[in-house]
This record gives structure tokens, C-alpha cells and sequence, in this order.
């Protein structure tokens, strides 16, 4: 099974590239793991709402490039619906039988477009707590590993 996990920005920090890459590790007894980095649009924080709609938008056909043809599509965004970690092994289930291939996609400092947004069959939620893009990235390569092992039957405590 192909899980691709789509990001806008680069992990610049050593430590986030050193998780990432201990959870990609664990990852592939399970999967192909892969993770698609686009770069972030410059803006900045006096930004108009049509200039972060514009920004967005951009990102956004650049993320959609990447979306792997035929995969189960899950964009990470605040109104997304909220699964514990028995939830999310049935999805990444799901998506093993019915599609082959699922790819997840976090967005950067504003967020992701509507275009990508609606390109995506879930709308998935951390928590109604707000996390930098680079921890949602290990966080969620954590709970991919987490339900993998909940799929496998193997009990997963640390």
C-alpha cells in the first residue's frame, strides 16, 4: 500500500527531520511511505483575504499535482471530522481494499484551499488545539504507524 503524505514547507530542523525519519522507518513493515514536500508561498502576516485566498490557491494546484491517481484523498484541516486511533487504522483499512493507496495533505501557515479541501473524501481534524504543520507532520506519521499496528493485531503502548 502506497501512503503518501503531501506537505506545504520543509522540515528545516534536524530534530523533525530525525522523527520523520524514525516513524518512515517503522512505516515500512506496513506501507510505502512517502512524503511530497510544496513549497510555501511567500507572504505575510498583513495579508488581505484575497491575497491568502490567492496564496492558497496556489499552493493548492501545486498539492493537487501530487495526489497520487486513484488514492483514498484525507486533508488535515480544523473543521475536519475527529477519529481516535482506531478510527483512523480503519480508514487507512478502507483504503488499502478499496483503493490501493491513500495520501493525506497538510497544509502550511493559512491552511489549504477549498479546491483541495473538496478534492478530499475526508476532512480530517488533530483536535481543536492549533499545531505547527512540522509537528502535525510527526504526529500524524505517529498515528499512521499507530494504526498499522492496531490493523496487524500488535499491541502499540509507548
Amino acid at each position: 500500500m502506497l501512503v503518501r503524505v503531501i506537505c506545504v514547507g520543509k522540515l528545516k530542523e534536524r530534530y523533525w527531520k530525525d522523527a520523520l525519519a524514525e516513524y518512515a522507518k517503522r512505516l515500512g513493515r506496513f506501507c510505502r511511505f512517502e512524503v511530497a514536500e510544496i513549497p510555501d508561498e511567500p507572504g505575510g502576516d498583513a495579508m488581505s483575504p484575497a491575497q491568502v485566498a490567492q496564496l492558497l490557491d496556489k499552493e493548492g494546484a501545486r498539492i493537487l499535482a501530487k495526489l497520487p491517481a486513484g488514492a483514498y484523498t484525507v486533508a488535515l484541516c480544523v473543521e475536519g471530522e475527529k477519529l481516535d486511533s482506531p478510527g483512523l487504522s480503519k480508514v487507512l483499512q478502507d483504503a488499502a481494499m478499496r483503493q490501493g493507496s491513500i495520501a493525506f495533505v497538510i497544509g502550511g501557515s493559512w491552511g489549504l484551499s477549498e479546491a483541495v479541501k473538496a478534492q478530499c473524501a475526508l476532512r480530517l481534524s488533530m483536535g481543536d488545539m492549533t499545531f505547527p504543520h512540522q509537528l502535525a507532520r510527526i504526529m500524524l506519521a505517529e498515528q499512521l504507524y499507530r494504526g498499522f499496528k492496531i490493523a496487524a493485531g500488535e499491541q502499540y503502548h509507548k
